[in-house]
């Protein structure tokens, strides 16, 4: 269903393309040997190159540009053999060299594709322009001092990846499908930890709007440095709905870069669009054309894990997983791997629906990541043995799974102390449900006369005289077989 926003002169179209940076996994800088970790003390992790003396020159970290590549190839992009760094010349506080060093011209990684998963389980491809990489500036904190800022260079240097999607975004929901596949595939490749909250993964969103039926593009607001999916699909319907109104007031919309406040729900203006020739681009004089082979790049793609879209055909088709289920369990590698030993050896949609179902509950309720279960993968398993063999019932199985998470106990554990295996003697069922039926003549007589939705109350009271211990399909056959007489 396509997303139009009403005007005052008529319907208007969204169109959308996202730039996100993407912070490379690796334990060095792009160009210095300076560390990355997350969280340390300001200004503790940088090097001569991250602050810019004089005659330092910058070195090439290989594994930045394996990281690059591999994520090229995961989102089935062309792999650029030869590209070229270049200078974006700018003067910022947190810049000491004056320059930031990029990719325009010549990026690593050209076009490409990401498959969405929509919400009615159907897919919508969007396309990738390109992948470049460069160095992350420093950082600026005003709010420490209410007369000075100050300087912390820790991120500068560290590598990031720019992926640049084309204008194929028509909604807030397109956006934060986007977003959470791309998250999605960059983790799985482990070459992004996809952290918004470090800031690990922002993103720019470039919105415009234009009536129905119109082809054109109009003059676009970037709006910088969204920090979370939510913020990102929030910017969307804000900047959208600003600009629908300028164009309702007869007047035209600015091509201008902006700033999202989510507190205040809106956008501000930071400045006019900055085109590529007022940077002065040009290629870095220290850095020599990046020139890779391609078994270089054949290696790298014969190492690929294997990535959400084939992961989620492979559910459906061999598990016969519904779309929604498999995009469910495939959207984080750690729940696919978590899946994958709790459905080994048995029924995959039941294994699904105790992943999806209760344990996402258990997660939910707890806050707390799959990585961080109370219930391991191994133990959940031990829990479906139980419903498998006949042991205990489904209901019963839920209660056993409370415990579970309660206590850390396994399910067999459980089971034993608490006397709760299911009862499979028909000698026992049998005398449960003759009871049940002499106890009842008014309900035997109703569904004698052709009320058969009684045979559920009948099915709830032998339950009952058995504590939910008897096997719901035993005692469905043998009542259905007593009541007909």
């Amino acid at each position: 269903m396509s997303y139009v926003i009403p005007g005052e002169n008529g319907d208007w179209e969204v169109v959308i393309g996202l730039e996100v940076h993407a912070q490379i996994i690796s334990k060095s800088k792009l160009f210095s040997g300076a560390a990355t970790t997350f969280g340390s003390e300001p200004n503790t992790q940088v090097s001569l190159v991250d602050a810019a003396m004089p005659g330092m020159l910058p070195v090439i970290n290989e594994e930045c540009i394996e990281q690059a590549v591999r994520t090229g190839l995961g989102l089935k992009a062309e792999i650029n053999l030869t590209s070229v760094f270049d200078r974006k010349n700018y003067f910022y506080a947190d810049l000491p060299q004056g320059y930031q060093i990029s990719q325009l011209y010549h990026p690593i990684v050209g076009e490409g594709t990401v498959t969405l998963d929509l919400d009615d389980g159907s897919t919508r491809d969007v396309g990738i322009e390109r992948l470049h990489m460069e160095q992350d500036a420093g950082k600026s904190v005003h709010d420490l001092d209410p007369k000075r800022s100050f300087i912390d260079l820790n991120r500068s240097g560290t590598a990031l990846m720019e992926i640049v999607s084309r204008p194929d975004l028509r909604s807030p929901e397109d956006v934060g499908a986007y977003l959470r596949k791309l998250r999605s595939i960059l983790r799985y490749l482990g070459t992004c930890d996809g952290n918004m909250d470090e800031g690990s993964m922002r993103c720019d969103v470039n919105v415009s709007v234009r009536p129905v039926g119109e082809t054109d593009l109009r003059n676009r607001a970037e709006v910088k440095n969204v920090n979370s999916v939510r913020f990102a699909m929030q910017a969307v319907e804000i900047e959208a709905r600003r600009q629908i109104g300028i164009y309702d007031d007869g007047g035209d919309v600015a091509q201008e870069t902006r700033l999202f406040d989510s507190v205040k729900s809106e956008t501000r203006s930071m400045r006019s669009k900055e085109f590529a020739h007022d940077y002065r681009y040009f290629p870095d004089p220290d850095l020599l054309p990046l020139v890779l082979t391609q078994d270089f790049v054949d290696a790298i793609e014969a190492e690929l894990p294997e990535l959400p879209d084939a992961r989620k055909q492979r559910y459906m088709s061999d598990f016969g997983l519904s779309a929604y289920d498999a995009g469910v369990l495939v959207a984080e590698r750690e729940t696919a791997a978590y899946y994958e030993i709790v459905a080994g050896g048995h029924d995959p949609k039941l294994a699904a629906n105790w992943v999806i179902t209760n344990l996402f509950a258990v997660l939910k309720d707890k806050g707390v990541s799959i990585s961080d279960s109370p219930v391991s993968a191994k133990e959940l398993s031990g829990l479906l043995d139980l419903i498998t063999d006949d042991t205990i019932s489904g209901r019963i199985a839920k209660d056993v799974f409370e415990v579970m998470v309660e206590t850390g106990k396994d399910a067999a554990s459980i089971v034993e102390e608490k006397g709760l295996k299911q009862i499979t003697d028909g000698g026992a069922i049998e005398a449960a449900i003759d009871q049940i039926i002499a106890d009842n003549p008014d309900q035997v007589a109703q569904y004698q006369g052709g009320n058969e939705k009684i045979a559920g109350w009948f099915v709830g009271q032998v339950m009952k005289a058995t504590q939910g211990k008897a096997n719901p399909g035993m005692v469905n056959k043998m009542l259905a077989d007593k009541l007909k007489g």
